[in-house]
């Protein structure tokens, strides 16, 4: 039995930067079908997801999710809730596009996928899991056209 594809929404709820919503909400349900496709696993939150939320944050809000719900200082790229909810901060997706010169809508694409694969129950938190989530990420990212 094929899984049922969540239904995706992505939401700009920072000021700062301008974002192309309707370029990543595409990429994104692109993106997703790749990724249950990655794993023989059915039982992933992403597999069960009804709706999949791709929020683009400022920094000051993401600072304020990581502190309350993973107890770190500061903002982070990406947070992944398991109901299916993943936030994005612009504000870092911009620094590291300059830093590692990409363009800010392939980092947001990155992280995108970056929390879908988390979603899917892939870990980076060793070496091991961080290197086979990178792989399968970059893979997506480039093979995934809007």
């Amino acid at each position: 039995m094929k899984p049922t594809i969540p239904r995706i929404s992505v939401r700009n709820l920072q000021r700062k930067l301008p974002v192309n919503i309707v370029d990543l909400e595409k990429f994104v349900a692109k993106a997703l079908k790749r990724c249950l496709r990655s794993r023989k696993k059915r039982d992933t939150d992403l597999a069960q997801a009804r709706e999949v939320s791709v929020l683009i944050v400022s920094d000051r809000k993401m600072a304020a999710l990581h502190r309350q719900f993973m107890k770190e200082s500061g903002a982070t790229d990406v947070i992944t809730f398991q109901h299916g909810e993943i936030f994005i901060s612009a504000d870092t997706a911009a620094r590291n596009a300059r830093r590692f010169g990409n363009s800010f809508a392939s980092e947001l694409r990155l992280y995108a996928v970056h929390g879908l694969l988390h979603l899917h129950g892939f870990d980076d938190r060793d070496k091991g899991g961080a290197r086979k989530m990178e792989t399968l990420q970059r893979k997506i990212v480039s093979e995934t056209k809007v």
